[in-house]
């Protein structure tokens, strides 16, 4: 096995010399998101994808992209298989080498499901440009060390400030915390999602407030204390944001969502608007320590305050990645648990699952109608 995965690691990088081989099909492209000078993963018409890498001592490869694809040994050593169309968007994907799980050395690399993954970028149909790089004037993402007094050691944050900010020194902008899921950390929204891309047509096109988007690593031992008494205070210290709650926003996909809604439950009064993308409390008691385990507690503080919470969150949204999503029964039941309690909430629903392209449907159209 260690020999195996030695050459594959070695002569899967001579799969970028496959670029210098053009492929019979020219109307296939490159991945955004393969390595400078590799020729694989391609994109095929009809959103399907083509995958090469060499490994001519494997007894079996496959692909993994959510589904198990089985790869054909070449003559030459390499292994290939061509997918069924797939949707647009972001994809985590893998090369199983005779049973052990491993990134594609033909692919840039991402933080996703826990580990190091390799990702695949299918294009969006033409027409739709919400998330692809524009002739529009861009902000930027800066990457901001800090130390967690809660966790005790080093954490950073991802920044993205609106393309006008720096041309003014006075001007103060709202301020949107958004959350990653679990299995990965700050870089999923800055990366995966596209948020600066997404803010930056949006600002361009009239339809989102300019905003300062801080995107913090959740994995704390505990999220609210973090947020609170380590990223507000340095954020409202650092950056020109205005620092109360009507300019304050917080959302999150999956594990994300789950700390935001802890987080506004407890603390209402820091936030006025909430979004909560492929996300719900536990529909049972056996939930996560942590993550909302112990739901009632929630839904005691809605009851109890419910006027309160329905005037204080002006945006209180709600996503969902369609039935195939696996929060979707939890979603379910915490949205009946809302309406049984009379809590003001908007519902909006994407097919997709529990993927990049849902999050960033989600972060599209939310971040429209917050700060207005």
């Amino acid at each position: 096995m260690k020999q195996t995965l030695l050459a594959f690691a070695i002569l899967a990088m001579s799969a970028a010399g496959a670029a210098a081989q053009s492929p019979q099909d020219d109307s296939s492209t490159v991945s955004d998101y393969a390595v400078r000078r590799s020729a694989y993963p391609r994109i095929l018409p009809g959103s399907r994808a083509e995958f090469k890498v060499n490994a001519p001592d494997a007894k079996k490869v496959q692909l993994d992209l959510g589904r198990l694809y089985e790869m054909s040994p070449q003559t030459d050593g390499s292994w290939t298989c061509t997918t069924d169309s797939l949707g647009p968007g972001f994809h985590y994907y893998f090369i199983v080498v005779d049973g052990a799980r491993v990134s594609d050395p033909a692919s840039e690399t991402f933080f996703g499901c826990g580990v190091a993954a390799s990702g695949l970028e299918v294009p969006y149909p033409d027409g739709d440009v919400r998330f692809e790089m524009a002739d529009v004037p861009h902000g930027e993402i800066a990457m901001r060390p800090y130390y967690s007094t809660v966790d005790k050691a080093w954490r950073r944050m991802m920044v993205y400030t609106p393309p006008m900010y720096h041309q003014s020194t006075d001007k103060r902008y709202p301020v949107l915390y958004l959350q990653h899921g679990g299995g990965e950390d700050e870089r999923g929204w800055a990366i995966q999602g596209r948020t600066n891309v997404i803010m930056d047509n949006l600002i361009a096109s009239g339809e989102a407030e300019p905003m300062v988007i801080v995107m913090a690593d959740g994995n704390s031992a505990d999220f609210t204390k973090m947020l609170i008494d380590d990223c507000i205070p340095l954020v409202e210290s650092t950056y020109r944001v205005v620092p109360d709650a009507a300019h304050r926003a917080l959302a999150g996909l999956s594990m994300g969502g789950i700390h935001t809604l802890n987080t506004v439950i407890e603390h209402p009064e820091l936030f006025s608007h909430v979004g909560v993308f492929s996300s719900g409390w536990w529909a049972s008691p056996a939930g996560v320590a942590g993550l909302g385990g112990d739901t009632e507690k929630y839904y005691a503080k809605l009851k109890e305050n419910k006027d309160y919470f329905n005037k204080q969150f002006k945006n209180f949204w709600i996503s969902m990645g369609g039935p195939e999503d696996i929060a979707y029964n939890n979603c379910k039941v915490m949205r009946g648990r809302f309406d049984d309690i009379g809590i003001k909430y908007v519902y909006f629903e994407t097919p997709g699952g529990h993927t990049w392209p849902v999050w960033r449907e989600s972060l599209y159209n939310f971040s429209k109608l917050i700060f207005k």
